[in-house]
């Protein structure tokens, strides 16, 4: 589970997110949107511990990410928008080093599943100058779910990758969801949002504008409008 109880991070007179509460329930997928700005980014960094917040409360699989650091990171993968690997590992040799700092015991059977449902298999032994921009983002989120952690945060987790990579990752995120993770996707595509997400948090200038399910926020938006038309409606046609 990820409880967040207003959250602020402030930078000097800038305030990017501003009293941010949620909630996210094991087996649950929330959709994270908003224009440019609107303190995304400064969430997820905030809740993977990146960044130190100014005021609130984060935890994570019931684990306080301020007093208890190393338990609230044991249960979280954290796959960023732009891969950061190391140059000179293999793909295979990031497995096997992130296995070894979660202390992964039956890493090798793991990573194997995971090479095949991501579509790495035969690039075991190439490294990521060798890698499509695509594959990298692959290789991140085989690293994030090689510990099998309960929770799971991706932004803009698509990016890069082609079209049939698109449709194994949507179902890669909805079986993690599926087994019991509770799962945050930020991302500008919100067909992509529609479709996978069992709620949407819409962010403006720091704070929370909607949140609920699709049928609610249509219902509070007087109709059936899509997502899009309401996301502009909203945050100003941002």
């Amino acid at each position: 589970m990820i409880e967040v109880e207003g959250l602020v991070k402030a930078y000097q007179s800038v305030t990017a997110v501003d009293g941010l509460s949620f909630r996210v329930a094991r087996g649950e997928v929330l959709g994270l949107v908003g224009p440019n700005g609107a303190g995304k980014t400064t969430t997820l960094r905030c809740l993977a511990g990146i960044l130190p917040p100014n005021a609130g409360k984060i935890r994570l699989g019931g684990f306080d990410l301020i007093t208890q650091p190393v338990e609230s990171r044991h249960c979280l993968a954290f796959m960023p928008d732009e891969p950061r690997l190391f140059e000179y590992l293999t793909v295979e040799d990031h497995l096997a080093f992130t296995a070894r700092m979660y202390g992964v015991a039956d890493a090798a059977a793991r990573a194997r599943v995971l090479l095949d449902e991501l579509e790495l298999a035969g690039k075991e032994r190439a490294l990521p100058a060798e890698l499509s921009r695509g594959m990298k983002q692959k290789l991140v989120v085989a690293c994030g779910l090689l510990h099998d952690p309960e929770v799971l945060i991706f932004d803009e987790p698509l990016t890069g990758i082609d079209p049939g990579g698109i449709r194994k990752m949507k179902q890669t995120i909805v079986r993690r969801a599926a087994a019991g993770a509770a799962v945050i996707v930020s991302s500008h595509l919100l067909p992509l949002v529609e479709e996978i997400c069992s709620r949407v948090l819409v962010l403006s200038r720091g704070k929370a504008v909607l949140l609920g399910t699709l049928d609610e926020i249509r219902a509070s938006a007087g109709g059936d409008a899509s997502l899009e038309e309401i996301f502009l409606r909203v945050t100003g046609g941002s």
